[in-house]
């Protein structure tokens, strides 16, 4: 079976946290180029985001993550957090890849699905519920793709105040969660 990883180990010789996370940018980066898309990397840390890539005519940051930490029944968890155990605001990160070291498996998370809630996300890769699996190997998104779930045009008919009719344009568009419940923005 061929690594997705393109052949850079598997990090279990890496002992440091913050080695293992460098290792995992060099990682996400390899990985991302070899997607097609173009590869930004800031000068220093100073920035809430590790890497940057140009995707869709975007330029898009990402906050890198992995982990190793596999809990008795199987689930990976690790923590969202910043600089000084900070929450990540909007607009300073436009996408979370998180790298499961162990299965060699990337997870590309919008930061909407993240949000400002969760510090701490749970992966259940072999689960059939797994809450994340839309976004395994999701790297679409990086390229402008839409998200899981997204509706681009529904035709219906709905009834409101005016009577039954069509849903109107300026409503903007639907969109359904992961789980499939309908998402309606401004209603």
């Amino acid at each position: 079976m061929k690594k997705k990883s393109g052949g850079f180990g598997r990090g279990e010789k890496i002992k440091g946290c913050k080695e293992r996370g460098e290792w995992a940018e060099l990682v996400f980066m390899a990985r991302a180029a070899g997607e097609g898309l173009k590869v930004l990397k800031p000068q220093g840390d100073s920035l809430r985001y590790d890497v940057a890539v140009e995707g869709g005519g975007k330029i898009l940051r990402v906050q890198v993550k992995s982990t190793i930490y596999r809990r008795r029944n199987g689930e990976y968890s690790l923590n969202v957090l910043g600089p000084r155990r900070q929450r990540y605001a909007e607009g300073e990160v436009d996408f979370f890849a998180i790298y499961l070291i162990p299965e060699d498996s990337w997870y590309i998370l919008p930061f909407e699905t993240v949000g400002k809630k969760n510090l701490s996300l749970h992966f259940t890769p072999t689960s059939a519920r797994h809450k994340y699996a839309d976004y395994r190997e999701a790297w679409h998104l990086l390229r402008g793709g839409k998200s899981p779930g997204w509706v681009e045009k529904i035709y219906g008919c709905v009834e409101g105040a005016e009577g039954p009719g069509w849903w109107p344009e300026t409503a903007g568009p639907l969109r359904l969660s992961p789980q499939g419940r309908l998402l309606t923005p401004g209603l």
